[in-house]
């Protein structure tokens, strides 16, 4: 149920000092000054404190202004009984200057109670607290015309800084709504053209390697149907390693368009098919989370990497692959176990081994500090190790 226009507190906006130039704040402060200066004086010039009543102008002074500064955060919070008591605190210390017959800081005092009253609080409090400053303009004034001429000064001064505040306060509300829409609309800018990508890429690499997959199929079979012979064998060797690279390509591929349109499966998930390519072991430490689509991206695209760099430099290695999620971060380490002697693993082609153009670990490094992470790839021990770092 919406609360009563009478119960409701101004804004946030309108409560806070956002958006006040800083003019208006410094011309606020020195108006503030003379007031409280003029007070003071007027207290002295009253001479109703001698001795060691000469510290109270002073002291109630600064208690007074204590009291505003935890108006204003009281008010901010919408703590209203406290926000009363402290108006109370400044209106009972001008009271009691009046009883002491300084009637002008007394005054000053109650107009400043009537003003803070009106701009801060909600409708119905304002109708309360107004009333105790009119009792004593009335106590202070020699007319009931000076009075109620005082009365409507105070009031009109107050209702102005309110509607002030407001507008200044709708201001930013409509300034806050518009650069939420505007990146609304900036998101679903880029959620369509990634969108548009995706298509793309579906429609241009995935359909080629799907057909080239379909003619390496065919020449495989072609193959084994033709004579015996070490020229056969090759050639056959050949063909199968280019139709799982294609097949590899097409998976990658399929990972890609999911990313694009925000339904990539769990990282570990990934991991584990990606380990089912050789002698690799996966582990998963920590409180597991959903990862931001660019991290996630970067943890895939790192292991497949390094998994690749395996593969081509120390192919027959046993590799493990740690997942780490820890505080702020998550941690991907891939660690090999080095070359196998010569006859022991699988040997690897000239043409494999020195393909790529060695950027590798250069993009890797770069996907990382994009995301504000690190990644250090090195020997270590026997073998190689690529650690991975990202906020998460």
């Amino acid at each position: 149920m919406p609360s009563s226009k009478w119960t409701e507190w101004p804004t946030r906006e309108s409560l806070s000092r956002i958006g006040v130039p800083r003019a208006r704040i410094a011309l606020d402060i020195a108006l503030l000054a003379a007031l409280s200066s003029w007070a003071v004086a007027s207290a002295y010039t009253s001479e109703v404190f001698h001795g060691w009543g000469a510290v109270l102008p002073p002291l109630g002074l600064l208690g007074c202004a204590a009291a505003a500064a935890r108006y204003h955060r009281t008010t901010l919070e919408n703590r209203l009984p406290a926000s009363l008591a402290l108006l109370g605190v400044i209106a009972v210390t001008g009271l009691g200057a009046h009883a002491a017959g300084a009637d002008v800081p007394a005054m000053v005092l109650w107009v400043s109670v009537a003003l803070m009253a009106i701009e801060r609080l909600p409708v119905a409090a304002v109708v309360a607290v107004v009333t105790l400053p009119v009792a004593g303009f009335v106590m202070t004034e020699d007319s009931r015309l000076g009075a109620l001429l005082t009365t409507a000064a105070v009031v009109l001064g107050g209702c102005a800084l309110r509607l002030d505040a407001h507008a200044r306060g709708a201001g930013f509300r409509l300034l806050a709504q518009e650069r939420a829409a505007r990146e609304a609309e900036a998101v679903s800018a880029a959620l369509a053209e990634r969108a548009r990508i995706a298509r793309e890429i579906h429609d241009v690499l995935a359909h080629s390697l799907s057909a080239q997959l379909v003619h390496l199929e065919a020449a495989r079979l072609q193959i084994e149907r033709g004579p015996q012979g070490p020229f056969r064998d090759q050639i056959l060797e050949r063909v199968v390693a280019a139709r799982g690279m294609a097949r590899e390509g097409l998976a990658e591929t399929r990972q890609a368009l999911s990313a694009l349109r925000g339904e990539t499966v769990p990282v570990e998930e990934y991991l584990r098919e990606l380990a089912e390519s050789g002698p690799v072991s996966t582990e998963v430490t920590g409180a597991r989370r959903r990862l931001s689509a660019d991290a996630s991206q970067t943890v895939r695209r790192v292991a497949q990497e390094a998994m690749t760099n395996v593969r081509k430099h120390a192919p027959g290695a046993v590799v493990r692959m740690l997942l780490a999620y820890r505080d702020g971060e998550v941690v991907l380490e891939v660690r090999d176990s080095g070359r196998p002697a010569a006859g022991d693993g699988p040997e690897v082609s000239g043409e494999l081994g020195g393909s790529g153009a060695g950027y590798g670990l250069l993009g890797m490094r770069e996907r990382a500090e994009l995301l504000g992470g690190t990644l250090e790839a090195g020997p270590e021990g026997e073998g190689f190790v690529v650690r991975l770092r990202v906020p998460a």
